[in-house]
């Protein structure tokens, strides 16, 4: 079992093997044992077991324990993000996002690192707690209350990101990156404020920090699977070649369905949605983008 594997050499062998956890982390595959009593429950469970987990957990956690969440996803059958599935099935608990560039590795290695841990504003007292708790060593935590902004930045990076990767494997350039990374962050944005986000959250690091980590990073899990898709791989072959979750996959077509129900109009998600949930051929998909009309870049 990898819980006993990691409390026997401290490193988690599956998933980053070689790197030496805190001394003082504890594994458990019981989730009453890892849950009940805790001061806080940080949730870093993928979309679509998030529920379900939380359903596990419910009998074992206080009313006023609150929820953090690290997914960057949304349920594919609601549409909804994941503080507001803490909302269904743990009313009343504070409940917040603990988002940002964190590439993992990094971060065990040492090197300086940020992240936003956005709650809603009559929960700010217990964020700015919590802040404290996160910060360690050269890992800072900044505090922000926009939710919305914070979860919806978070889930559809990782569309992008698979779109920077397909431009990768069709053999594009630096120029192409820069060209995406920004287009796509401002389909990020349009959808974000549609929702209600806030505009400042899209250019700090929830917005344009996770997205260009995640784009242009070897480490980015989205990235590869891009890549991969641009050198002609489908979909199945690239995710039975994987043990982690590269949640754009799943995304794409949750956010390409979420921005027409908003009437928010964003063509990289959907090329990449085609891509992954029609099998467009991903050079076809590529080559639509750049044949379509030129329009403003500062208009909607």
């Amino acid at each position: 079992m990898l819980a006993e594997a990691i409390d026997t050499t401290g490193e988690n062998p599956r998933y980053i093997p070689g790197r030496a956890l805190h001394p003082d982390l504890r594994a458990t595959s019981d989730i009453e044992e890892a849950v009940a009593g805790a001061d806080a429950v940080v949730m870093g469970v993928p979309s679509h077991g998030f529920r379900d987990t939380l359903r596990r957990l419910r009998p074992h956690v206080d009313e006023r324990t609150p929820i953090v969440s690290l997914a960057k996803g949304l349920e594919a059958s609601t549409r909804k993000r994941m503080t507001e599935v803490v909302a269904d099935e743990l009313p009343g608990r504070p409940v917040g996002v603990l988002t940002g560039p964190n590439l993992a590795k990094e971060i065990l290695a040492g090197h300086a690192a940020a992240a936003v841990l956005a709650m809603a504003p009559a929960d700010l007292r217990i964020a700015e707690k919590l802040q404290g708790v996160f910060c360690a060593g050269d890992f800072r935590v900044y505090t922000n209350t926009d939710v919305v902004g914070a979860e919806i930045a978070g889930a559809t990076k990782n569309v992008i990101a698979l779109a920077a990767g397909i431009a990768d494997g069709l053999g594009a350039g630096d120029n192409t990156r820069a060209a995406l990374i920004t287009r796509g962050l401002a389909e990020v944005t349009r959808l974000g404020v549609a929702l209600g986000g806030d505009l400042l959250t899209f250019a700090g690091l929830a917005g344009i920090g996770d997205l260009v980590a995640t784009c242009v990073s070897s480490q980015s899990r989205n990235r590869h699977v891009g890549e991969c898709l641009g050198r002609g791989q489908s979909v199945a072959e690239i995710v039975a070649s994987m043990d982690q979750v590269a949640e754009g996959v799943k995304s794409a077509p949750v956010v390409a369905s979420l921005a027409r129900s908003q009437g928010v109009d964003m063509p990289i998600t959907e090329a990449v949605r085609a891509v992954i949930e029609d099998g467009r051929p991903a050079a076809a998909a590529y080559r639509a983008l750049l044949d379509r009309p030129p329009t403003s870049e500062t208009r909607p």
